[in-house]
Formats: C-alpha cells, structure tokens, sequence
C-alpha cells in the first residue's frame, strides 16, 4: 500500500499515556470513589437502571494490580459521525490488551451497531492495527447510526457475543450511542450474561462534557483544521478586499465549533446560537447586527470581512423555530402530495400563505425564495423539515444584502457588499489527529480496558485534567447514567446522556463576548496555520482554547 511520507511518519508516533498508566499493567491500582447520581430526574433514571445506576466513580493510581486474570475477548464499535483519533482509541485498547495476556482477543465489528446485529467482525492483530495508528477517519471497520435500544436487538447482540465467547464490548461514540452503551451495559447486567459494556467519549460538536468528560475527542483536531481553514480565508480577505465570507461550521445542537475557531481566528462576526436563543433574537435582529459590521467596515472603506455561522442556528431562534414546527403540522399526512401536486411555486405559495399563521408566514416571506423552497423540498423519513441542510449561511449573506441596499438608499451605507459561502464540516472530521487527540485516544482507549479487566460496567472511560501535559492527565471511569436525564424524544420520555450546551457565563464565551466588538469592527484576524506534529511541545501540544479558558489558563 502507497502511503504519503507524513502517514509513514504518523505511524510510527508514540502516543503519550497518563503518568498512572505507564510503566506496566502489573502497576495499575484501582482508588474507588464515593456513589454517583444523575444529573436530573434520579428516581426515573435509577427505576430505569437498577443494576448498574449509583455506582462509584474510579480511579486509576500507581500501586498493585488486583485485578482477576482470566482470558478477555473484547468487541468494538464506531458509531455514528466519524471524528479524528478513532483509531488511536482502538489501538490503545488493543495495546492494553495484549499486554496483559498476549492470548486475549479483539474483535472490530464492521458498520457500527449493525456490525454487533449481523455478527460481521474482524479480529485485529499487530498488523491489522499498525496501518492505521495516528491515523484519522473510522475507515479501520467503519461506523453506522442503528441504535441499539429494543429487546429484540439486545436478544441478537447477546446471541452473538456468546458465540464469539465476548467477555465485553466497548463502544466508541457520541451522547446518543452512549446512552444505547449504558441501555445495553443495563440489559447485559439484568440477565445475567457476564458481558461488560463500556463507552468512549466521541463528538467533533463538543457537546459531550461534563465537570468530569472535559472534552469529546476528536474536537481539537476538527476545530484546528477548520480554524486553519478560516484562517486562510481570512488571509484572502485581507489581501483581495472585496469580499465578506460566510462560514458556516458544524455543530447544529451546540456551538462550541464556532466560539472555539472564533478564539482561533479573531473573525468579524461569529453567532452563537445559546445567546441567540437566550436574548429570543429574531432572524431581523441577526440580519442587522451583522449588517451593523459590514456598515462600519464598509463606510470606512474596509469592504470585506469574516462571519462564521454555526450549522444549527436557525433552530436556536424562536420564531423560526415556530415556523418548522408549523411546516411539519402542515406537510403532514397526505397533504405532502397534495403540496407536492401543485403546479409551480405560485401555487404552492398561496398554499403556504393560507397554511401559516400571520406570524410565522410574516418570518417565512422574509427569507429568500431559495431557502423558501429548500424548507418544502427538504424532509427527513418522518416528513419533517432537515433544518441541518439549510444554508443559513447563505441565508444570513443574502439577507444582509436586503439590508444594505436599504441602508444605501437612506444614505447611511457607503461602501461595497460582495459575499463568497463556505460550509466546512467533513473536512474536519477524518484528518491526522493533532498530537493532543492521538494522546487523549489512545489513553481513552487503553483506560477502557483497565475498566474492562477490573470488572466494570456501563462505565464511560475517563480522562482528564486535559489542560496539563499528558504525565499529568487522570485516568478512570464514571457510570455512565451519572450523565443521564430524562427527556422528550418522539412524544416518549426517555433517559438520555445530557447534550453540553455553551455557557453564556462560561470563560471561553465571556472571553469572546469580551473582544467582539472589537474584532467587528477592526481587522484583527489570527492565523493558526496547519496542525503541527513536530517540534516544541507548546505548539504540537496545545489544546484548544477552550479547554485552556475553562481550566483558568490564558490564551
């Protein structure tokens, strides 16, 4: 197999282990913490989880290994979206294994949950999992979206390990897969099978943390790159001066990926959808905050600039909000194909119109047409509206073109408006992982199966004090249901792991919210550059500047 010099290179990196896991599997202690509850809704979730709910949080230290030795065959899944350093998870896991009795066994199962149902696997070896350490994407065995949350699929799964004699299974994903990891560990307690389960916490969105998971991974490397990204555009902006770029980047149920590459890159605007659904802003008050920069700049002759826009945001404003939930009710049932029959837009149009109340149709007749129909065009399996494919980026440049033109014939407006629309989301979800995520994945993964070899179950594998150089790092796990709450899916309550939205009052936004206004106006891009592998460890080490404004460090 042809590989590139910098993939030759990768592969032969040593991924830094917390101090309290190096030197040895014979070395590893285990210092046991005090019970745990959930965050919310404690009688629910305990009532749901009575086998695995309250258990103590652990720690792992330096001492003797009491551990039972006995003959492990582990399985793992990837599931759902891919995030850089997966492989590295895998690799630790195997690494830590193998360790601690060359004869134990793990087996990769293809296509995420599906790979458990159908029994499809692989078993890894050394060669196996050498071409794909330090390495990004789930191309190792792939990843899927199937949930794993009936009877009747936790019957197959339980049929299949037994047949392949699996001691535990490990599952590698964000919020959702976590809480089918602690559903399952719940389900393989309840009857009995001997069968541990445990999860890794995945999410480019960094939207799984908590005051114990301090970051998902695959965050940093994802953030670096798009920050690398915005950071060349910005380059181009200032050298060319004629443009304003809209950058939408992923993240639609949080905005840590915009307020993180916004601390990278300094831009002109960058929305956060919590303060837009915490202040209730309307799309009009979003349009004209933005076209207050774009005024500034332009009337003082700076006729370019920077907007970074996160994936999700129309869903944190209100009356938008109210106008989906008003399409849904009114694409129900057969009247999709009684829309769909229409002639021509006209027609559908006056459908819309009589269809809407006054107030949603008003928020409606403000979009532009394009997004207009893409909201009718657009349905998920359930007949509902795909807000995650709107181009609000799109959306926001076109309506601060409206604006402006108005502002130009009061006279207040001067300068230029031309708009250039990026959407950077895959691009940063399979790339190299940056040193910091190899390091964090691996030692998520060789954590996992200490938690594994010392008996535990429905545990998340835990690491951190993140902020500090790796011999620093804590290593561990928490009962997963510590995370869990009870919320409102598909008109059933359902126990879920808490999605991590950005605090308003939290350092990292308090810190951009300090400097905004600033940025807006003046042109104070930063250029992060490429992710750097080699050289001194305060630049190829870094965290993000999240996690360093969180932890009390300057940025």
């Amino acid at each position: 197999m042809n590989v590139s010099p910098l993939q030759k290179a990768r592969y032969g990196y040593t991924p830094k282990l917390p101090g309290m896991l190096r030197g040895g599997i014979s070395e590893i202690s285990v210092k046991v913490g005090a019970p745990t509850q959930s965050v919310a809704d404690q009688d629910k979730i305990k009532e749901l989880f009575p086998n695995t709910y309250g258990k103590e949080e652990i720690t792992f230290v330096k001492g003797t290994n009491t551990s039972a030795a006995k003959k492990q065959v582990v399985g793992v899944i990837l599931s759902g979206g891919q995030a850089p350093g997966g492989h590295n998870v895998i690799s630790g896991l195997y690494d830590a294994l193998k360790a601690t009795n060359k004869d134990n066994v793990l087996l990769g199962f293809k296509g995420g949950p599906d790979g458990l149902l159908n029994n499809d696997y692989v078993e890894f070896t050394d060669k196996f999992i050498d071409d794909y350490r330090n390495t990004g994407g789930f191309d190792i065995i792939g990843s899927g979206r199937t949930k794993l949350e009936t009877e009747e699929q936790f019957k197959k799964v339980v049929a299949n390990a037994k047949v392949n004699g699996l001691t535990a299974i490990v599952i590698i994903g964000g919020d959702d897969s976590n809480t089918n990891a602690a559903t399952l560990a719940e389900y393989m307690a309840a009857n009995d099978t001997g069968i541990q389960v445990i999860g890794c916490p995945k999410t480019i969105d960094g939207d799984l943390k908590n005051e114990d998971i301090e970051a998902s991974f695959g965050f940093d490397t994802a953030t670096k790159t798009y920050s690398e990204l915005i950071g060349n555009i910005e380059r181009d902006a200032n050298s060319a001066k004629k443009y304003w770029h809209f950058i939408k980047v992923m993240g639609r149920s949080a905005s840590h990926v915009a307020l993180e590459c916004a601390l990278e890159t300094q831009p002109n605007i960058c929305l956060i959808g919590e303060e837009v659904a915490a202040k209730k802003m309307s799309l009009a008050q979003i349009t004209n905050y933005i076209a207050d920069a774009v005024e500034k700049r332009g009337n003082a002759g700076k006729n370019f600039g920077v907007a970074i826009i996160p994936e999700g945001i129309v869903e944190f404003v209100p009356e938008f909000s109210a106008l989906i939930a008003e399409i849904n009710e009114l694409l129900a049932g057969s009247k999709t194909d009684e829309f769909n029959a229409l002639p021509d837009w006209n027609a559908k149009y006056e459908f819309i119109k009589k269809g809407l109340t006054a107030d949603s149709f008003k928020v409606f007749d403000i979009l532009p047409q394009g997004i207009q129909q893409q909201l009718f065009l657009e349905r998920d399996p359930h007949g509902n509206v795909q807000v995650s494919l709107i181009e609000s980026e799109k959306l926001f440049a076109e309506m601060v073109a409206t604006e402006l033109k108005k502002r130009k014939a009061a006279g207040t407006y001067t300068g230029k408006f031309g708009t250039q629309h990026h959407f950077f989301g895959y691009e940063g979800r399979c790339a190299f992982p940056s040193n910091f995520d190899a390091d964090y994945c691996y030692s998520l993964g060789y954590n996992a199966f200490m938690l594994i070899q010392y008996g535990y179950t429905g545990y998340l594998s835990k690491v951190s004090n993140l902020s500090k150089p790796a011999e620093e790092w804590n290593a561990g796990g928490m009962p997963i249901t510590k995370m869990m709450n009870i919320e409102r899916r598909n008109g059933k309550d359902k126990p879920v792991i808490r999605k991590a939205l950005v605090e308003l009052d939290g350092e990292p936004f308090k810190y951009f919210a300090a400097h905004r206004e600033e940025w807006a106006v003046e042109t104070c891009f930063t250029y992060p550059g490429a992710i750097q592998y080699y050289g001194p460890a305060e630049v190829c080490d870094l965290t993000t500047r999240t996690l360093a404004l969180e932890k009390g460090g300057k940025i």
